[in-house]
């Protein structure tokens, strides 16, 4: 215990004060690495409340939460380029910023205050994968390896020089939600290496190629209803894409049903494009665009909670032969 108290001492007279700037799920693991070191964090910076819920009763983001339980100062502008935000920043005398998964672009007025820089957390491997929405565009493209790169924030979409990088494989069915969480603690450990290598001058700022950029726009709500016309790996990718969250759905009797846990089969049959063909022990067994199967383990009417697909059956009937749409 002594030991881990002078470890955590010393990283922290190695760490800049800085400003922290995240919102989701995803940010929380960062936060919380730098806090267990005794990073000096003067303020934690997140989005506004939002309504949640039938009661839309303001929920405040995941980041606030965890800011609150640390103990560390909040603060929560309408409009992060807005000259009163700027200025309670500036106020702070922060050397650097860390910024992850904030959700509003940083104006060039805001950047300009750090004297070592904006660091930011992106969940790829840059240049590919620039935007919003990079897990969920990786998966859908079928990748077999991501990873997580620590850049220096410029006025661009992610198009700031690469500090650090780390990759690794994606498993043959994982879903965003284990890649989501895997990369937010990777992406954490990153950042805290990063920073100390930083702060000591220690890291060589790589500029990106542009001309091998590849993009990741927000999730369409259109994106998330399977197009049983394709071929199954590609519906199979659809679903892990939005696994456990929007959520992939196909309408069975003029009603939403989402899908989860899938996987592809080693079999092709006889049958249409979303047929089911039966239940497996890996689930439900519907046919892609191509013939080939897939299995779908868990499911979610409107309105009903998620299920195994065994449950769901159980209780409603999908019989051999019936269309998903």
């Amino acid at each position: 215990m002594e030991e881990e108290a002078q470890r955590s001492k010393t990283i922290d007279s190695q760490l800049p004060c800085l400003i922290f700037l995240g919102t989701p799920e995803f940010s929380v693991p960062a936060l919380k690495k730098l806090a267990s070191v005794n990073a000096p964090i003067l303020l934690v910076v997140t989005q506004p409340d939002q309504p949640s819920g039938r009661g839309k009763k303001l929920k405040p983001p995941a980041v606030k939460a965890a800011a609150e339980t640390l103990g560390l100062s909040i603060y929560q502008p309408e409009r992060i380029k807005g000259r009163e935000a700027i200025e309670h920043i500036h106020s702070c005398g922060a050397e650097c910023a860390v910024v992850v998964a904030y959700g509003q672009i940083l104006p060039q007025d805001l950047l300009d205050v750090f004297a070592l820089g904006t660091l930011n957390v992106h969940a790829s491997l840059l240049p590919a994968y620039r935007g919003a929405a990079p897990i969920q565009r990786c998966l859908l493209a079928g990748e077999t390896r991501t990873g997580v790169s620590i850049m220096l924030l410029d006025a661009g979409m992610d198009t700031g020089p690469v500090l650090s990088q780390r990759a690794f494989e994606i498993e043959e069915d994982e879903a965003f939600g284990s890649l989501h969480d895997r990369m937010a603690n990777l992406g954490a450990d990153l950042l805290l290496e990063t920073l100390l290598r930083w702060r000591r001058g220690d890291v060589l700022p790589i500029p990106q190629v542009d001309a091998l950029a590849t993009y990741a726009p927000p999730i369409l709500k259109t994106e998330t209803q399977v197009a049983w016309g394709l071929p199954a790996r590609q519906i199979v990718n659809t679903i892990r894409a939005f696994d456990p969250s929007p959520g992939a759905y196909g309408v069975f009797q003029g009603q939403r049903l989402k899908l989860f846990q899938t996987e592809l089969l080693p079999w092709t049959g006889q049958g249409r494009a979303g047929e089911i063909v039966g239940c497996s022990e890996r689930g439900l067994v519907v046919l892609g665009g191509d013939g080939r199967g897939l299995a779908i383990g868990a499911l979610q009417l409107e309105g009903k909670r998620r299920v195994t697909a065994a449950e769901f059956l159980r209780g409603h009937a999908l019989p051999v032969g019936a269309l998903l749409s």
